[in-house]
């Protein structure tokens, strides 16, 4: 498996278990204020970045490129960025708003990133598997 593969894999499953953390602390607590950032650590953090991973691993030759990584790099950062300072926001501190708008801009960067590799020609492939010539 492609490294960029992994990484993407082993990120998604810490934002897993961080999205299960925060829905526990919601129910336990009885306080649901934050249920929105739930929703992007368990959206953005574990669902997209499994997808992410597993077309780099359907794409090994996009996966060795290094915007692949830096793709890896820009998203996580942002995530990092914005889904704390989402949270701690929705809890009722209004101030990071900025942070937050931040950390999501970043992580557009790495969307974009992203749709750069995705529409990059070095994916044609027939349907026996075989990477045509060139032309």
């Amino acid at each position: 498996m492609p490294r960029v593969s992994e990484l993407f894999f082993k990120t998604a499953i810490l934002f897993l278990m961080l999205g299960i953390a925060a829905g526990l602390q919601m129910a336990i607590s009885g306080d649901h204020a934050a249920f929105p950032a739930h929703a992007h650590i368990n959206l953005l953090g574990w669902v997209t970045s499994a997808i992410f991973g597993g077309y780099y691993a359907l794409n090994p030759q996009k996966a060795a490129r290094r915007i692949a990584m830096i793709h890896y790099g820009l998203y996580t950062l942002g995530l990092v960025i914005m889904l704390p300072a989402l949270y701690v926001m929705l809890q009722g501190n209004p101030a990071l708003e900025p942070i937050v708008a931040g950390g999501s801009l970043i992580v557009a960067a790495a969307v974009l990133a992203f749709a750069f590799v995705v529409f990059s020609p070095e994916t044609a492939r027939s349907v026996s598997g075989v990477v045509p010539a060139s032309r």
